[in-house]
C-alpha cells in the first residue's frame, strides 16, 4: 500500500471537519507568499500553441538561479513528478533524509528500491553508510539551514562513493545567497527549485531541476514532452524578469516574518523561522492547532515532534484576526487542566 503523504493547503478537509464554510477560513498551512506576483495578461498564443522549448524559458531560469548555463536546467511541472522519478535514475543505495522534512522524498526513494536512513542535518558529519542524501534547505517545516560549505563537503563525500546530494531549495528565493544552484555543474549534485512559494505562484505548477546535462537528459526522457504549460511559462518568465518586485518583496517578507515571530513570541511560543513561515515545537501544539481551527484559522500540525507551522497572513485584517484568535486559543489552553496532543 502506498504511503499517505500529508501536505498543507488541504482546506476542504478542514472545512468538512470543523463545519466552517470554505470561504471563511484563513489558510496559513502552506508557507506560500500571500502577496503573489501580479502576472501580466497571458497572450492568446500561450493557450493555443504547444509549449516551445525554444522560447527561452530555460535560459530565463538559468539566469535567475545563477546556473552554470541553460544545459543545467530542466523545467518541470512543479517538483512532484521529478521528485518521484529521480530516485529511479540513481544507483540503489542508502539515502539519508531528515526525520521531519518535506514528505515526498522518503516514499519516492523507497518505491525505487532505496533504503531510507535518518540524516541529522544539524550535524556536520555525514553517516558513512549513506550513498545519497536529501536536504531541504531551508528545511520545511523546521526552518533549519545547512551552510553551503557543509553541503559541498557532503556532496564531495557522496560523489566519491558514487552517490548524489539532492538539495531542495523551494524556500530559498527569499534568501538567494544560500543557494547551490551555481554549483550544479558538479556530478552528483541536484538542486530542486520552485517559483511557487516566493512568487506565490503555486497554482501554475512549475518547477526546475538543476543538475548535469547527463542526469537531466535521463529525467527529461522519463518525464516526457511539454511538462510545463504555455501560460505557466509566461507567468514564471515575467516573475523572473521583475528584479524590482523581487527586491521589494524580499524586504517585505523579512519584515512580515519578524512581525509573525513577535506575535507568536508574545504568547510564549519559541520558534524558528524563514521569511515565509514560522515553526514552533511545543507540547501544546495539537491543542493550539485545534483551537485555531475552531476559529477558522488553518495551520499545519506535525505529530512527531509535536509542532505547528504558520504561514504569513496577508492584509492587516488577517493579521488582526490571527492575533485575536491566537490570544483566545492560548487562554483556552491555559484554562484546560489537561490537553490532548494526539
Amino acid at each position: 500500500m502506498a504511503e499517505a503523504i500529508a501536505h498543507g493547503g488541504n482546506l476542504h478537509e478542514a472545512a468538512r471537519r470543523y463545519g466552517i464554510p470554505y470561504g471563511e477560513w484563513l489558510d496559513l498551512s502552506t508557507g506560500i507568499n500571500p502577496h503573489g506576483y501580479p502576472v501580466p495578461p497571458v497572450p492568446a498564443e500561450a493557450w493555443r500553441r504547444l509549449p516551445d522549448e525554444g522560447d527561452g524559458y530555460a535560459a530565463c531560469a538559468a539566469h535567475y538561479y545563477g546556473a552554470p548555463d541553460t544545459a543545467h536546467v530542466l523545467p518541470v511541472a512543479g517538483s512532484q513528478a521529478a521528485i518521484r522519478t529521480l530516485p529511479t535514475l540513481l544507483p540503489r543505495g542508502v539515502v539519508g533524509i531528515a526525520p521531519l522534512t518535506y514528505g515526498e522524498y522518503a516514499p519516492a526513494f523507497r518505491r525505487a528500491g532505496h533504503r531510507v536512513a535518518t540524516l541529522d542535518i544539524s550535524s556536520a558529519k555525514l553517516p558513512d553508510e549513506l550513498t545519497h542524501a536529501v536536504v531541504v534547505n531551508p528545511n520545511n517545516p523546521t526552518a533549519q539551514h545547512v551552510p553551503a560549505a557543509t553541503l559541498l563537503q557532503w556532496h564531495a563525500e557522496l560523489s566519491a562513493r558514487g552517490g548524489s546530494l539532492i538539495v531542495d531549495e523551494a524556500f530559498a528565493d527569499a534568501m538567494p545567497s544560500a543557494s547551490l544552484a551555481n554549483r550544479t555543474d558538479r556530478v552528483g549534485l541536484v538542486v530542486f527549485r520552485s517559483p511557487g512559494k516566493f512568487f506565490g505562484l503555486a497554482g501554475v505548477r512549475a518547477g526546475f531541476v538543476l543538475a548535469t546535462p547527463t542526469l537531466l537528459a535521463g529525467l527529461r526522457d522519463a518525464l516526457g514532452a511539454w511538462t510545463v504549460s504555455g501560460p505557466a511559462r509566461h507567468a514564471v518568465s515575467a516573475a523572473f524578469g521583475d528584479l524590482e518586485w523581487q527586491r521589494d518583496m524580499r524586504t517585505q517578507l523579512e519584515a512580515q516574518s519578524a512581525r509573525l515571530a513577535a506575535l507568536l513570541g508574545a504568547q510564549g511560543l519559541s520558534l524558528h523561522r524563514t521569511p515565509l513561515f514560522a515553526w514552533t515545537c511545543d507540547a501544546r501544539a495539537h491543542a493550539l492547532h485545534h483551537a485555531l481551527a475552531r476559529r477558522g484559522i488553518w495551520t499545519r500540525f506535525f505529530a512527531e515532534p509535536a509542532s505547528v507551522r504558520f504561514g504569513l497572513p496577508g492584509p492587516d485584517a488577517q493579521w488582526a484576526r490571527l492575533e485575536h484568535a491566537l490570544a483566545a486559543s492560548m487562554r483556552e489552553i491555559a484554562a484546560t487542566p489537561r490537553f490532548d496532543n494526539r
